[in-house]
């Protein structure tokens, strides 16, 4: 079984001889930092190369940006956009055309018809990208102060994305996309229901048919507690979710015994991967029955720490690797 079709089979509840074993994340610079003192070759750059030297099945992500060249470099408590004549004077710098370089899309496309790559893009969510430009504490309350420019940007935002997803797939298709939402903390999502239904839910009605209709798998990242969010992304067709934080009392298990066809991404504990062998297996067992269930590729949970060794890493891909057996599902 080739890694396309093992992703596909795993993520649309098919038997599989193994699950994938993969890194959806990429790497902190403190972690890639220790792992070359300790032995990482020093000439692995690409975050891609750094996961299949480590024994990972090869994926290779393109997140496409809505940011062209020009848009201006501000320090980092300097909101980008406070009124609509601050995001007129920042049209001409965003939403770029060409949005990506098709060279190395070319080459993805020749490994991922022989069944070698995985290949996932993301784009920004329609949560995500107005926070960028307001920021953090200004985002929420422009969807009481400011609802016309938000509407716009969102508005802006799904005209670029449905035109890059048409750029893209006329040389690739990629097997899944996310959007970057981060639109949940610790204690759930930051925003109402009726928010969510009121300014992003419109777009992701009309974006998410075209997704379908390609293959194209969507799964939304956000961080934090995800659980009270997944029934408002189910109402609007989106299909998945990770990377399913523990840290943030995320349980992964439960979530399969309420969204059963809820397709999902993550989950290991990543504050356990510096703890030992039994620590690591514990976190697998605790995993393994939804590893089974179908639907679910374990992965870590966020970024891999820097308490995590190049031996720990190394420890826990090889018991990856053993449950990916385990759990398929039969």
């Amino acid at each position: 079984m080739n890694h396309v079709e093992r992703f596909t089979r795993a993520m649309s509840f098919q038997p599989v001889d193994r699950l994938p074993v993969v890194e959806w994340a990429g790497f902190w610079n403190l972690t890639l930092e220790r792992w070359r003192r300790e032995g990482l070759p020093g000439n692995l750059k690409d975050h891609a190369a750094i996961r299949e030297y480590l024994g990972l099945d090869p994926w290779q992500q393109l997140w496409i940006r809505t940011r062209g060249v020009g848009f201006p470099r501000l320090p980092k408590d300097v909101p980008a956009v406070s009124t609509e004549e601050d995001y007129e004077r920042l049209i001409p710098h965003l939403y770029p055309e060409p949005a990506f370089d098709p060279a190395p899309v070319r080459q993805w496309a020749e490994r991922q018809r022989r069944g070698d790559l995985v290949v996932w893009i993301s784009l920004d969510g329609f949560f995500w990208f107005p926070r960028t430009l307001f920021g953090i504490e200004a985002h929420l309350y422009a969807f009481y102060d400011k609802p016309a420019l938000m509407r716009r940007m969102n508005e802006d935002l799904l005209r670029f994305h449905l035109r890059v997803l048409d750029e893209f797939c006329r040389i690739c298709v990629p097997n899944f996309m996310t959007f970057g939402e981060d639109m949940s903390y610790n204690h759930g999502p930051m925003i109402s229901k009726a928010l969510f239904d009121e300014f992003l839910a419109p777009a992701y009605r009309r974006i998410e048919p075209v997704l379908r209709e390609r293959g194209i798998l969507t799964i939304v990242d956000s961080d934090g507690d995800v659980a009270p969010l997944i029934p408002w992304l189910e109402e609007v067709g989106l299909e998945g979710i990770l990377p399913l934080e523990r840290r943030a009392q995320v349980d992964a298990p439960a979530l399969r015994r309420r969204h059963p066809r809820w397709r999902m991404i993550g989950a290991f504990d990543k504050t356990v991967m510096h703890l030992g062998e039994a620590a690591l297996r514990a976190e697998f067992e605790r995993l393994l029955p939804l590893m089974r269930s179908g639907g679910y590729i374990p992965a870590c949970d966020h970024q891999t720490p820097p308490e995590v060794s190049l031996a720990d890493y190394r420890l826990y891909v090889r018991l990856l690797s053993e449950y990916a057996v385990k759990g398929a599902r039969d």
